[in-house]
């Protein structure tokens, strides 16, 4: 037990815990911004293409 305490206070006090935290917290967020963009603009351009199709198909 005391072996795990030990190994547990090393990770809090080593700087790749925190750092490895900083960067999951920051790629879920790009993640999510990413996503949020892509079904905002997904839409649009669904109804560019069918215009697009539409006026091809005239021709």
């Amino acid at each position: 037990m005391k072996d795990c305490f030990q190994k547990l206070m090393r990770l809090l006090r080593s700087d790749d815990g925190p750092t490895a935290t900083e960067y999951a917290v920051l790629l879920a967020v790009i993640c999510i911004t990413v996503l949020g963009a892509m079904s905002q603009f997904g839409d649009h351009m669904g109804n560019l293409y069918t215009i697009i199709n539409t006026t091809l198909d005239v021709f």
